[in-house]
């Protein structure tokens, strides 16, 4: 699956980035990730591939492009019997977040992305549109740092693993009313936080590639993203786990579902039996091979944002295989067909 598209896949984060930058900082964050939309799933159907899309757009809505249970690529067309021969075509589910911070597009912000995670049929868990409490560390944490323990302790498990001092540590946290008690462990533990208005796939990310100043993501987020995060961090051997919150309580901000009852009925629905379960990132992405592709749409600590120049654009990108054991980060200038007036290399 690496092979064959690896690199189509970064194609298609490509497309859904420049897209949406097109719309930076107009202060539509609807048509931002319309447009995202729409780019990715016309450049996933040209991939030779019989995909279905296990997290998307609008789980509970009725979106038209992307949404739960979508077939996209070209093997899944009506006339794809001509050209796909299905006894030799592997099947694969695919998550995807055509423009993670859509906030941060539209306000001209750092930090937003389009992402996806792949995996054969069945290995990447299909996760309500509920959110998730989650933990991300550096791989030297892995398995050390638990997200059952309070802040204070992972910090200092945090601190020994990394041979730092805790008030060197950087936590990244959503600004939202139900972290304030977080945020205040946190800083009376000694480490510093970095608030995010949105963008934690980003943020996970971060976690795992040294240099970045980000050693730790606390607090709860949308679940779907955390699967990508998921995917991405077992890939690249960071910590990382997640805890379903179906309790709009605990959310303080609303949450899909009525009421706790009917949000645990949905996830018995949904074959959820243990809705208090532990995730780790091989339980959330568990597929024999995982990859995950991000195109910087603004600029992120890992990746430069989309730019454009007279006749082009340039985009970063960043795919990650558990199959290659490798993270590529992929400069790219794209070129239209009206003649550049120069190409910005610096």
């Amino acid at each position: 699956m690496d092979n064959v598209i690896g690199l189509e896949i970064i194609e298609v984060v490509e497309q859904a980035a420049i897209a949406s930058a097109r719309w930076m900082g107009k202060g539509d964050k609807n048509t931002a990730d319309e447009v995202a939309v729409e780019a990715m799933r016309e450049r996933m159907n040209k991939i030779h591939m019989r995909g279905r899309i296990v997290i998307g757009e609008g789980e509970r809505d009725d979106a038209p492009m992307l949404y739960i249970g979508e077939e996209v690529g070209i093997c899944t067309q009506e006339n794809a019997a001509q050209f796909c021969n299905p006894d030799e075509l592997m099947e694969i589910d695919i998550a995807v977040d055509p423009c993670e911070g859509t906030n941060l597009v539209a306000y001209g912000q750092n930090g937003s992305m389009a992402v996806l995670a792949i995996s054969e049929k069945g290995g990447l868990f299909a996760a309500p549109d509920f959110y998730m409490k989650k933990l991300a560390a550096p791989p030297a944490a892995k398995g050390k740092v638990d997200i059952n323990k309070s802040a204070t302790e992972n910090l200092k498990i945090l601190a020994e693993c990394l041979d730092r001092a805790i008030d060197e540590l950087v936590v990244v946290v959503m600004k939202r009313d139900r972290h304030n008690d977080l945020i205040k462990e946190i800083r009376e533990a000694g480490a510093r936080v970095q608030l995010i208005s949105d963008g934690d796939v980003s943020a996970a990310l971060c976690c795992a590639f040294a240099g970045t100043n980000i050693h730790a993501l606390m607090g709860i987020g949308a679940a779907p993203e955390g699967v990508i995060s998921a995917a991405a961090m077992r890939a690249l051997g960071g910590h990382f786990q997640g805890q379903l919150i179906y309790d709009p309580e605990v959310v303080k901000t609303g949450l899909i579902g009525e009421s706790k009852a009917s949000n645990l009925e949905r996830l018995a629905s949904m074959d959820i039996t243990d809705p208090d379960k532990i995730y780790d990132a091989y339980e959330l992405a568990s597929g024999n091979t995982v990859l995950f592709a991000a195109c910087g749409i603004t600029p992120g600590t890992l990746m430069q944002g989309v730019r454009f120049f007279g006749g082009g654009c340039r985009t970063e990108s960043l795919v990650i295989s558990t199959q290659s054991k490798t993270a590529r980060f992929v400069d790219t200038v794209h070129m239209w067909d009206k003649t550049p007036k120069s190409i910005q290399l610096h």
